[in-house]
């Protein structure tokens, strides 16, 4: 198995893109791992050597800032491009990448490719959850606006994606709504609705977005738009109340006191929303596995985003998305 990492992408490259692809190739010396990007800057980063991991030498790199179009067609030699095209000619398994989500979209799309019959592929990343399991979400960004017909794909890549990479015999698939009765919500939900209800899946109805922290299913279906609006206000929430926390625990000795106790317990929540934990979000709907870490990855959402990887070709993933959409 071949698995190659964007060295150059993301706020904390090319360091913890390095320090992720080491710790991964000691944790499986059967998976070869190639960081693909400027030879030059990685070589002193490499602090051992591993017969699993190597570097593919590109030139140039896509930046947080650059326009994604642009950036895809005009930067060939970019480290994101050539990942890409790694993979588009079976000479990798899968690519993962912390940089520009843009940027990989359109390098799914262009260079990678759309499995045959997905009109559009979807961004899914695992929401946290307070069992600790997580929601995948899609679409999170990939698509500000989409059809029935979208969310419907959306739907079954995301029941295949559960089943196959995590395990799960039967995951409860959930579409985002204002309400849970079946005759709520704006056209576009109202118009999915009953494609859900008698698709090959197990559609649980309409779930709200309070519902997403509680795991009231497994994968919540939603448009881009949408999806993303929810994203950032849970990530801003979680945010302001643990800065808040934090602040308030510091007021006086006494407050300082007081939360030892709930130490352990603090932490353990601290963990279960940390993005570091769950890796990385697929782009469902490409003709290859594609991965995109948070931008802000350590070197152990690195290592995950590779276990992540590992089982979805394991389980081979992609084919399964594409023999399920080529019978409908």
């Amino acid at each position: 198995m071949r698995i190659v990492i964007d060295a150059m992408g993301g706020d904390n490259a090319p360091e913890s893109n390095v320090q992720g692809a080491l710790l991964a190739a000691k944790e499986w010396p059967d998976t070869e791992i190639i960081l693909v990007g400027h030879e030059a800057k990685l070589r002193p980063l490499l602090t051992e050597q591993l017969p699993n991991l190597r570097i593919h030498h590109a030139e140039d790199e896509i930046l947080a800032e650059d326009e994604p179009a642009k950036a895809v067609r005009r930067k060939k030699a970019s480290s994101m491009v050539v990942a890409g095209k790694l993979v588009r000619e079976k000479e990798a398994d899968a690519m993962i990448s912390a940089g520009n989500t843009g940027a990989l979209v359109v390098t799914g799309l262009l260079v990678v490719g759309r499995i045959s019959g997905i009109d559009r592929p979807a961004l899914a990343p695992m929401m946290p959850t307070a069992d600790g399991v997580g929601t995948l979400a899609l679409d999170l960004g990939a698509n500000p606006d989409a059809s029935a017909q979208n969310l419907l794909q959306f739907a079954i890549m995301g029941s295949l994606y559960r089943s196959k990479v995590d395990g799960m015999a039967k995951p409860r698939i959930g579409l985002l709504n204002v309400g849970t009765e079946a005759g709520k919500g704006n056209e576009l939900t109202k118009a999915v609705y009953p494609l859900l209800e008698s698709a090959p899946i197990h559609f649980v109805g309409s779930v709200e977005a309070r519902g997403v922290l509680t795991r009231d299913c497994d994968v919540l279906v939603c448009d881009g738009f949408t999806g993303n609006v929810m994203l950032k206000a849970m990530e801003g929430a979680a945010g302001v109340i643990f800065s808040e926390l934090k602040r308030e625990f510091k007021r006086s000795w006494l407050t300082k006191l007081s939360v030892l106790p709930l130490m352990s317990g603090l932490k353990a929540l601290n963990r279960k929303m940390d993005y570091n934990s769950h890796g990385a979000a697929p782009l469902l709907g490409v003709n290859g596995l594609v991965l995109k870490s948070h931008g802000s990855s350590k070197a152990e959402t690195i290592k995950n985003a590779v276990r992540q990887a590992r089982s979805a070709v394991q389980n081979k993933l992609v084919e399964a998305i594409a023999s399920e959409i080529s019978e409908k």
